[in-house]
């Protein structure tokens, strides 16, 4: 009785062995499917999302410079010569511009969102300094202070552009 069950064992180990084995690689081959499945619907989204996201860089691209100060004060001329009237139009002018293109964050990594807003902020800011200033007295002046901010310094327009190109270089490497 003995003998049999040892030589059953015999026969049962091989056995035993041969499924853990062919259970290891049909697992092994199932996560490489997955993972060839994934890779390839990742490709294909890939391709069809890039000219969106490569389309919404543009957009804010177009933002950004038409925010700069020195495009944004000649394409919108005075309405009348108070300062305050043009610091409003200046400002509003600039927000209209942002909100036409808020939804291009969705295409932007977060940190690219977060510097175009900072350089609204910040280009909003300086249009509101120098309106404040006491030798702004007309909206002529107001254009020449904020001219003048930007003569040895680049624009927040110009370094969040800067960061735009790197990440849209970041999309081909």
């Amino acid at each position: 009785m003995d003998i049999s069950i040892v030589q059953l064992l015999f026969y049962f180990l091989p056995a035993l062995l041969t499924g853990i084995i062919a259970f290891y690689f049909f697992k092994l081959h199932t996560a490489n499917e997955e993972g060839r499945r994934r890779y390839l619907l990742h490709k294909e989204t890939h391709k069809s999302i890039l000219p969106i996201r490569l389309q919404a860089y543009e957009r804010i691209t177009l933002f950004l410079e038409r925010m700069a100060p020195q495009k944004l004060l000649l394409r919108v001329p005075p309405i009348s010569d108070q300062t305050s009237a043009y610091e409003n139009l200046l400002i509003a002018t600039i927000e209209q511009e942002f909100d036409h293109n808020i939804s291009q964050q969705i295409y932007m990594s977060d940190e690219g969102w977060n510097i175009v807003k900072a350089a609204k902020n910040a280009t909003i800011q300086v249009i509101r300094k120098a309106a404040m200033n006491e030798k702004t007295t007309s909206a002529d002046k107001l254009r020449e202070a904020v001219l003048s901010e930007y003569i040895d310094k680049q624009t927040p327009s110009a370094n969040a552009l800067a960061h735009i190109k790197k990440e849209i270089q970041e999309l081909w490497d």
